[in-house]
């Protein structure tokens, strides 16, 4: 794949190593985004299996179990972030970091954009997969 034109790196200078680089529409960040990312799935996790069990003991109707759909949603959106180390934001904004949360470079080459652009749009997608199945398990639960 080809390396997108960037511009000069922050001071600190970013991480390189085997998957370390940014790659257009492949990996877009580093060590501490991807660590990010993991902490926030794991608390998506957590609140999504939350709300499944106040859904269970509230007694709601069985569909209105679906709405764990949402929640689980954006775990996994933030779980397929981490894995394919790629941010569906930085995707979106043209950016990616390599360095401490919270800095970026931007992405210069409009044909690597449009390929980030792709990634982040299939991450959704996976994630939203990932929700309606959750849902439809919640809903599908004999309890």
């Amino acid at each position: 794949m080809a390396m997108a034109a960037t511009a000069p790196p922050r001071p600190g200078g970013t991480i390189h190593g085997p998957g370390d680089e940014y790659e257009s529409g492949v990996c877009n960040i580093g060590p501490d985004e991807i660590a990010h990312r993991l902490t926030l799935a794991h608390i998506g996790l957590l609140i999504t299996l939350g709300f499944l069990a106040l859904l269970i003991v509230t007694h709601v109707p069985l569909l209105a179990r679906f709405s764990v759909a949402l929640p689980a949603w954006g775990t996994a959106v933030a779980y397929l972030q981490a894995w394919r180390r790629f941010c569906v934001a930085f995707g979106t904004m043209g950016v990616f970091n390599f360095g401490q949360v919270g800095s970026t470079q931007r992405v210069v080459d409009p044909r690597a954009r449009a390929r980030d652009r792709r990634r982040a749009l299939e991450i959704v997608l996976l994630g939203l997969l990932a929700g309606v199945v959750a849902g439809a398990v919640a809903v599908l639960l004999p309890l």
